[in-house]
């Protein structure tokens, strides 16, 4: 049996396979509210076999999303709103729907990234924005605001008021954006954090803010419905974050309950240098799952079925994540189960789609027309 298309369940929650849908930025939201092309965009995304639906990285607080195309969940109407996308998600599929929280640090107010994805200054439609120290991504950006205590506990409650929001939309799971550059991976990381009080110096403390936050979205969040968390395992770049800190700091969150880590890389600094390839991130994954004991993600460019298959049966992770081969295929899934044997969850309108024998990766299923 393949592997890939074996079910995994974590608290009350059985994914049926181990394939997830990354969540994917549209950077096309309006003052954070989804909207027709986020129903059209996630409902094929839905009906498409995967095993877990991942929403894009949705901001907590209006001066955190990456750009001003970004979803957010920071009061009652975009509750609303996305209680909507939620009925019509529900209604067409059945498949589990993690909902993934963010907040950009001194990377939000960006360009989208068809015009260059470069900072928007406030007199461009951006605003000031915040990090652990006043410090900038780039040569020549204006410094973000560093944190003070007040603001530590603003983004702390504004993540925990969208985890609130989140349970009561039945999203099945959550997942913190603590990579590529974002503000939990700015706190981390030695490049973008240099605090000299109790959230920067130290491992301990650079991990301090990031474990809090997860501690205070855990609470509030339903405890039968995992939590998960993104992170990326090495700043490519001397003296920053890197593996061995990661697995550290995956085996604290493993203490506080953690259901799964996403092993990305990156994204916090432009000086970064990395050595681009196929699976360049599966060691990362590897080492979080061996060494942390916790249930791991890959990602990165990983786009054929056997070798999504191959990451499973070496070990390397326990999820597979997809995300441009998505954009390209939305029915992935069902050409993996081709591939490898297995079979997926489909529409019955759709049941006639797979040509001669390979209708059997719907399993059990018929369709007659007099």
């Amino acid at each position: 049996m393949s592997l890939l298309f074996t079910p995994l369940t974590s608290r009350s929650v059985t994914f049926p396979n181990r394939i997830v849908v990354s969540p994917m930025c549209q950077y096309v939201a309006e003052d954070g509210f989804p909207n027709d092309w986020h129903l059209a965009h996630l409902l094929q995304l839905a009906v498409s076999g995967a095993g877990m639906l991942t929403i894009e990285s949705t901001a907590v607080e209006p001066d955190g999303r990456i750009t001003p195309g970004d979803l957010g969940l920071w009061d009652e109407a975009h509750e609303a709103a996305f209680a909507t996308l939620m009925h019509s998600i529900r209604r067409h599929s059945t498949i589990p729907v993690t909902l993934q929280l963010a907040h950009a640090g001194r990377k939000a107010s960006s360009d989208v990234p068809w015009r260059g994805g470069q900072l928007l200054l406030p007199e461009q439609g951006g605003w000031r924005t915040h990090g652990p120290s006043a410090l900038a991504h780039k040569e020549g950006e204006p410094a973000p605001i560093a944190l003070d205590a007040a603001g530590l506990e603003r983004v702390r409650n504004a993540f925990v008021e969208a985890a609130r929001r989140a349970a009561r939309l039945g999203v099945d799971a959550l997942e913190l954006h603590g990579g590529h550059g974002y503000l939990l991976h700015e706190f981390l990381s030695p490049i973008a954090n240099q605090r000299t009080d109790a959230y920067g110096g130290s491992l301990e403390n650079r991990m301090r803010f990031p474990l809090e936050v997860f501690d205070a979205v855990r609470a509030v969040f339903p405890a039968e419905r995992p939590v998960g968390i993104k992170v990326s395992a090495s700043d490519w770049m001397e003296g920053g974050w890197d593996i061995e800190q990661t697995v550290a700091f995956a085996a604290e969150l493993k203490k506080r309950g953690v259901d799964w880590v996403v092993a990305s890389s990156g994204g916090v600094s432009p000086l970064q240098k990395i050595a681009v390839a196929p699976g360049y991130q599966l060691p990362f994954a590897q080492a979080i799952r061996e060494r942390a004991g916790v249930v791991s993600t890959a990602v990165g460019l990983i786009t054929e079925p056997q070798q999504a298959e191959a990451v499973l049966a070496d070990g390397q992770a326990d999820f597979v994540a997809i995300a441009r081969a998505f954009l390209y295929n939305p029915r992935w899934p069902w050409h993996a189960a081709a591939v490898l044997g297995g079979t997926v969850t489909a529409p019955p309108p759709y049941w006639r789609a797979p040509p001669g024998k390979l209708h059997t990766i719907f399993g059990d299923t018929s369709f007659g027309a007099r």
